[in-house]
């Protein structure tokens, strides 16, 4: 079999880091909200700014820093549940830093205050943005009970058109295709590769199929703009065909990493515009090559940016049946 692997991460509970990261974060906010609170002055002496005329005004602030350490504590019992107050967080940790440079630009803050935005802000950054991902991870998933063997799903899920994976395959070998999420700037950029290279693979002697997330009607349009009518197509909402096949939801670097920021970016520079999430985003997509009901080659992607050569990878499948079948004859 043709196989390229992939590293596919499980599904996991939250890390204990995040939970002990956010507990840390509301002690640190409750202390430093008490601290103002009780010591309005001391900060502006750290840093050698003059106190304001109206104390009560900082302590104001520190009141609502401190309030929002009990939010972090709070969301610290279940991050995935109570992500908005992290969100929340997070950006007044982003617009604080963003106003402090606006106004230590202008002159009305000194620099030395940025101390502030060291501690209050800045290294919370990457942990907060890291929560909101898991958050965003599980709070998406589709999934629903186990996954289905893989005859059974090649038996019980039918097409658009009423045909399963096994009769389809029957008549001659398929290409089997799990696209990303439709709004995905690379399921986009794979329905353009595959219209192209559609009529040669046809003439190899396949069927392409294709599973997607979109229920059948919005797949039917989909394809057709892309010129792929008529090819059959399976809706998988919760993704049992895609875990059937063993693909995974992508890790962080599968699913964000430098180079599929690089790659999204050249996508969509050549017309493959990202749109609305339309599915589970974190699904990995993937490639296989069925022939009477039997997987007989495959591509996994190693990253949500990889971009399979489909028509080569048909010609070597071909390549691989044929002399599967020579064997078989020269052995009768």
């Amino acid at each position: 079999m043709l196989d390229l692997p992939s590293s596919r991460e499980p599904r996991r509970e939250t890390p204990v880091w995040v939970v002990s990261m956010l507990t840390a974060a509301g002690v640190y906010n409750l202390l430093w909200g008490v601290a103002v609170i009780l010591f309005p002055a001391a900060i502006f002496e750290f840093t050698e700014i003059q106190p304001p005329r109206y104390p009560q005004i900082w302590q104001c602030v520190g009141m609502i820093v401190g309030v929002y350490g009990v939010g972090y504590l709070i969301a610290a019992r279940d991050p995935c549940r109570h992500w908005p107050i992290v969100l929340v967080g997070l950006l007044g940790k982003v617009f604080g830093p963003i106003g402090f440079l606006f106004a230590a630009a202008d002159g009305a803050l000194p620099w030395s205050w940025g101390v502030v935005n060291i501690f209050n802000d800045l290294i919370w950054w990457l942990p907060f943005a890291y929560t909101l991902y898991l958050a965003a991870r599980y709070n998406s998933d589709t999934s629903i009970g186990r996954p289905h063997d893989l005859d059974d799903t090649t038996l019980i899920f039918p097409s658009q058109q009423g045909t399963s994976l096994a009769e389809l395959s029957q008549e001659r070998p398929v290409m089997l295709v799990f696209l990303r999420h439709f709004g995905c700037t690379f399921c986009r950029e794979a329905l353009r590769d595959l219209s192209q290279v559609r009529g040669e693979v046809e003439e190899l002697g396949f069927h392409i199929a294709v599973v997607h997330m979109s229920d059948s009607t919005t797949a039917s349009e989909r394809l057709n703009h892309y010129g792929l009518d008529g090819v059959a197509h399976f809706s998988d909402g919760h993704c049992e065909i895609y875990r059937s096949f063993g693909l995974d939801r992508g890790s962080a670097t599968q699913l964000f990493g430098w180079y599929v920021w690089w790659r999204g970016l050249a996508a969509t520079i050549r017309g493959h515009f990202v749109g609305r999430l339309a599915g589970d985003g974190f699904r990995m997509p993937g490639l296989f090559f069925l022939y009477r009901g039997e997987i007989c080659g495959s591509y996994r992607h190693r990253s949500a940016a990889d971009r399979p050569d489909y028509l080569g990878l048909a010609r070597q499948v071909r390549q691989v049946l044929q002399g599967d079948a020579v064997a078989e004859m020269a052995g009768e």
